[in-house]
């Protein structure tokens, strides 16, 4: 199944596979969820708050899909409501006002695209997100999980690093959504995986992320131990970067200058 790009996509929505709140209860010690964007309501297809990152106070945010049925329709499937966003970019405020370093992990087909959503400005909160995240003064790290699917996804994603599990995809669309587009089939959605580069392997070759992360033991405890280690040794190499805001600016400047369209 791996062999191919659609492969990664069916292996990457895998109910079972381990999700936003698995890596929170595993990597982080203490964590105190703190809920509500202070406009209209709480969202619980994201859900953050602050922790230990072994003993340093980090505050980490979570797209969190669920593994049950009952799980997932309370998560909502994973598909963020404006107010996630806005809860989101609040808890990172928050994390800047007191020099907490932000860590995100993003498992998402894309933002909620229902009527109520884009009443309350859906669009909007997502492109706040984008800017404020680009100013953060603290460390941020976000890590692709499982599906990273267009703005819902990069909603959480203009960090220092990013980072993608290995059989994680992230991409602009889902294979029906541009198969259904492009040819008006979702049924030829495996034809528009193969060209939308959205593997792990595509994403590093783009410069789109800096690391791609194994997947051997996957949900056990050496896997989590493997992920805390590597976000201790990130995170302090990052607290020591003086032009942090400027590096994470010429990071995305430097986005797709390297690729090359083949006809």
């Amino acid at each position: 199944m791996t062999d191919t790009a659609y492969g990664r996509v069916k292996l990457a929505r895998d109910s079972q596979r381990p999700t936003g709140l698995d890596y929170i209860r595993k990597i982080f010690k203490g964590f105190i969820e703190l809920h509500g964007d202070r406009r209209y309501s709480d969202d619980p297809a994201i859900v953050g708050g602050i922790a230990r990152l072994n003993d340093l106070p980090v505050t980490v945010i979570a797209i969190e899909k669920g593994h049950t049925a009952k799980e997932r329709t309370y998560r909502n499937f994973g598909a963020p409501q404006p107010e996630g966003y806005r809860k989101a970019l609040r808890l990172m405020k928050q994390a800047e006002k007191f020099g907490r370093p932000v860590i995100c992990f993003v498992d998402t087909s894309g933002a909620y695209c229902g009527v109520g959503a884009e009443e309350r400005g859906q669009g909007q909160a997502i492109a706040e997100n984008l800017m404020e995240m680009s100013t953060l003064c603290v460390p941020v790290i976000t890590i692709l999980i499982g599906e990273g699917g267009s703005g819902g996804a990069l909603a959480l994603a203009v960090a220092d690093r990013v980072w993608m599990l290995q059989n994680a995809v992230y991409s602009v669309i889902s294979p029906e959504g541009c198969a259904s587009i492009l040819w008006k089939d979702p049924e030829k959605a495996e034809t528009a995986a193969a060209s939308l580069k959205l593997t792990a392997e595509d994403a590093k070759s783009l410069g789109v992320i800096e690391r791609i992360l194994s997947e051997n033991e996957i949900g056990k405890k050496e896997f989590y131990d493997r992920i805390r280690m590597m976000l201790t040794e990130e995170l302090e190499e990052l607290t020591r970067d003086v032009d942090l805001t400027q590096n994470r600016y010429d990071r995305f400047r430097k986005l797709g200058q390297s690729a090359v369209i083949k006809e």
